[in-house]
């Protein structure tokens, strides 16, 4: 069970979180099994496992598993089914290539593979939900758990949709949750509209005329072109977007040449990095001046360049009606000074945007850590375990307060 001390630091109220914090134990140890047996997108075989067996251990309703490859949904119907509602909630599975630098016993067993994002414990946190829900059934319509695989650049959640998800399983809403370490145990974050920023990749081709590098009068440079680009193209956020609209662009990576040949001038140059947006229009217009910018910069050099723009994620987009309903709700579980309605929003991307495209509904961000805390995609990141139950609870809470009994006043 969830220490008294803990339970204090979380401050949080509520029948859901009373029965759940009996779980912590069997909860955490779940956890850190996930955590020592990490996966990467559409290879989550033993965690795709693990939450089938646990699901059927809690005794849900329905075990359906291989939608959109390896992710996992279970059913459980509330003690009544008169409103007819079916509200989803979502975790994703998967995990890092990242060498994890922790020594706990529970640290990953297998090399280049780390839950350096915690998605471990989202996993946890709503099978504690699962099994909460299947032994109290205080609601009345379907809750429908959403397992899903590679979020982390695999665009698992598009996956599950295509593969039929929300026809199988025609929800009215969809929840996610985060963890975020720079909140502390016992808070929520969310916002309306734009939570997290849409993730695009770009690849800016640069073709010259390769040389000695004694002569370079006699070629044309690529590395000089890619050069004029990379600080040309910084000029698109600074004067073609608005101050109030997000954007940034970041080129990450430049390949030309060879290291061991000081005096090559190569025929080629290639630059490859990402945008972020919150808005489709800043997005179009983005797109549009790589291109415009790449070419007329290579051109002035008597080179060419082509753009390769890749739409990867949408931005995360929370519906307004959804957005206070689960802020009510977390407040009911810990007090209105404890949830931020009005969080930052992050210029990191959420594959979550896919079902916010598809449904209505709300990601929103469980305090982990606070001040000093390792942050997420590091290598001696850890999911904080106390915050487990909570978790949970918060999911809980929303399948019994979006379908309430009868004679039970849902909030918002």
């Amino acid at each position: 069970m969830l220490t008294a001390e803990a339970a204090r630091r979380l401050n949080a109220h509520g029948r859901a979180f009373t029965h759940i914090a009996q779980y912590h134990p069997e909860l955490t140890a779940f956890r850190r099994d996930l955590h020592a047996h990490p996966e990467l997108g559409f290879e989550e075989v033993y965690t795709a496992g693990r939450v089938q067996e646990a699901l059927k251990l809690c005794g849900v309703d329905e075990v359906h598993a291989g939608i959109g490859k390896t992710g996992v949904v279970g059913i459980v119907r509330g003690r009544a089914n008169t409103s007819g509602r079916m509200l989803g909630l979502r975790a994703d599975m998967d995990a890092l290539t990242m060498t994890e630098s922790n020594e706990f016993p529970w640290k990953s067993t297998r090399s280049g593979m780390m839950h350096g994002c915690g998605h471990d414990g989202h996993t946890a946190m709503l099978v504690g939900a699962a099994r909460y829900l299947a032994e109290t059934r205080n609601f009345d319509g379907t809750a429908v758990l959403i397992f899903q695989p590679g979020e982390e650049g695999f665009a698992g959640a598009k996956a599950m949709i295509e593969d039929g998800l929300f026809q199988r399983f025609p929800v009215d809403a969809v929840y996610a949750m985060h963890n975020w370490p720079g909140l502390k145990p016992g808070c929520f974050g969310i916002r309306h509209q734009a939570m997290m920023a849409s993730a695009d990749r770009v690849t800016i081709e640069i073709t010259g005329k390769g040389g000695h590098g004694a002569h370079p009068y006699l070629a044309v440079d690529p590395v000089l072109v890619a050069a004029h680009i990379i600080t040309a193209v910084q000029s698109i956020v600074s004067r073609n977007t608005k101050a109030v609209d997000g954007a940034v662009i970041s080129l990450c990576a430049m390949h030309a040449g060879d290291l061991h040949a000081m005096s090559v001038i190569p025929g080629k140059a290639t630059l490859v990095g990402t945008v972020r947006t919150f808005r489709p229009e800043v997005q179009d217009m983005i797109e549009r001046r790589l291109n415009e910018l790449c070419s007329a910069v290579a051109l002035g050099f008597g080179a060419t360049a082509t753009v390769h723009y890749e739409r990867i994620y949408p931005a995360t987009i929370n519906t307004p009606r959804e957005t206070e309903f689960a802020a009510d709700v977390a407040e009911a579980l810990v007090g209105s000074e404890n949830v931020v309605r009005n969080m930052e929003p992050s210029m990191g991307a959420e594959d979550f945007s896919f079902m916010l495209q598809a449904k209505p509904g709300a990601y929103m961000r469980i305090g982990q850590g606070g001040e000093g805390s390792c942050m997420l995609h590091m290598s001696r990141y850890d999911f904080n375990d106390e915050i487990l139950p909570l978790g949970s609870a918060l999911h809980a809470s929303l399948v019994e307060q979006a379908m309430p009994l009868a004679g039970h006043q849902a909030a918002g």
